[in-house]
């Protein structure tokens, strides 16, 4: 009798990540744009003047030309609190987090008798700047001077809930975009963040209301169809989201994220060759994922190329997984499977191996699954060994008995062996798995049990 070597996979779940939210407020000038522009500043070099150049080349997107007049002004006048302002959102703008850090903390020092209202501006956008940086709670400490200056801003709550949410205080980033719908109740992306941790909290379908919300405000909002998928898939309404993960890719052809959310409904809807076709584009994409969130796609066209009885391609998917994620535990414990089916025995028990030194999240499987591979190359005594320590992991595991059944059926333990076979079909019928549960009959009936 062949013994049961099926692995139960289980499936990465996508990443989510809180919207993106505006780099700056609007654009600070001195003043209106001087219709001789360009006289004054060649007369005079005005650095009141280079501002509003400086301004028009931002509005252009020549951030280095805008950078270069903010510059200039500066040195024309050293404490123009405006010009480092605005040189710092360029900056923020072209990735230059510390830079703009840097021009943010100078014209809050200044404070050229803004008024309230754009102090705050320069807190918020530091904010953002030191946000940026990782520094979530220096972040906070800005907002929350944004907000004490001016607490009408919708967009400061928002900023603020976000480092809240990282630093892993939900209730508090839930009570900050309260705030923000409350200030601007059509704010779609305030409605997108609460559902969002809405979600993270187990409340789907809150969830759900708040992407319908953010949807109905911004119609072309394929973020918010992409997260409103993934709650649907949560309450296993899986057609719901594959219609919201085509919605997604429709509004945005090259999202990656919703192309692998979409193959994992389609794998778990038992679409393995629609799963396959979506896993495949979310590699050709790759929107910069970084290199983990990569390793779950090639993981997952491993787990339906393996499915679909294509194991050389499972393995080498799993190999790039390994690549981009050495402590890939699941990664390592299915390519021994895959090694396990052609024949490579040995191959295969190193990987459980490797799988087993990582801590598989559900150790009790790579166990498992070297003790087939032990089986198989005739050292019974080690296969017992790790069902045994399956069974110790995960005492509700079926197969390890049913294996531990056969093993002692051979060595002609009869009563051990019955043991273990009423277990296993104890645990086959409660899961439902009517073809072992009937397997484990046979084997108590071939026992005289």
């Amino acid at each position: 009798m062949l013994q049961f070597n099926r692995q139960v996979l289980s499936l990465v779940s996508a990443s989510l990540l809180l919207g993106s939210f505006s780099i700056g407020h609007s654009f600070e000038s001195a003043h209106a744009v001087p219709p001789n522009l360009a006289n004054l500043i060649a007369q005079s070099s005005n650095a009141e003047a280079l501002l509003e150049q400086g301004n028009a080349k931002y509005a252009k997107k020549d951030y280095r030309g805008a950078i270069s007049d903010y510059s200039d002004a500066i040195r024309l006048k050293p404490n123009y609190a405006l010009a480092y302002f605005n040189r710092g959102t360029v900056k923020s703008a072209l990735g230059d987090k510390q830079g703009a850090n840097s021009d943010y903390t100078d014209a809050i020092r200044i404070n050229q008798n803004w008024g309230s209202r754009s102090l705050a501006d320069a807190y918020y956008n530091r904010g953002l700047a030191k946000y940026g940086l990782g520094d979530k709670q220096s972040a906070i400490v800005d907002y929350n001077a944004a907000i004490r200056l001016n607490p009408n801003d919708a967009d400061m709550y928002t900023g603020r809930g976000v480092a809240k949410y990282d630093l892993g205080d939900k209730q508090g980033a839930i009570t900050d975009f309260n705030d923000a719908i409350r200030l601007n109740p059509n704010y779609a992306l305030a409605y997108y963040n609460r559902g969002n941790v809405k979600r993270k909290l187990g409340d789907k379908q809150s969830a759900i209301a708040n992407y319908n919300a953010a949807i109905r405000l911004k119609p072309d909002y394929a973020d918010a169809y992409n997260n409103r998928g993934n709650a649907k898939s949560d309450l296993a309404d899986r057609q719901g989201a594959i219609a919201d993960y085509n919605e997604a890719i429709r509004l945005k052809p090259n999202y990656a994220l919703a192309y692998f959310n979409r193959g994992l409904a389609k794998y778990n809807s038992g679409d393995k060759q629609g799963a396959n076709s979506d896993y495949t584009d979310a590699i050709r994409i790759n929107q910069n994922w970084g290199s983990r969130s990569l390793a779950d796609a090639y993981y997952s066209l491993g787990l339906a190329k393996y499915d679909l009885g294509d194991k050389q391609s499972a393995i080498a998917n799993y190999n790039a997984a390994i690549r981009l994620k050495p402590d890939y535990a699941d990664a390592y414990n299915n390519r021994g499977l895959a090694k396990s089916d052609l024949g490579d025995k040995q191959g295969a028990i190193a990987d459980y191996n490797e799988s087993i030194r990582l801590k598989n999240s559900e150790l009790h499987l790579p166990y498992y699954n070297r003790g087939l591979a032990k089986s198989a190359l005739g050292d019974k005594q080690g296969a017992d060994s790790d069902y045994n320590e399956a069974i110790r992991l995960n005492s509700n595991y079926p197969n390890a008995y049913y294996s531990r059944g056969l093993i002692k059926k051979e060595r002609g333990d009869k009563q051990e062996a019955l043991a273990d076979f009423w277990k296993a079909s104890e645990l086959y019928q409660q899961q439902g798995n009517t073809e072992w549960y009937n397997k484990s009959l046979d084997r108590i009936r071939e026992l005289g049990g």
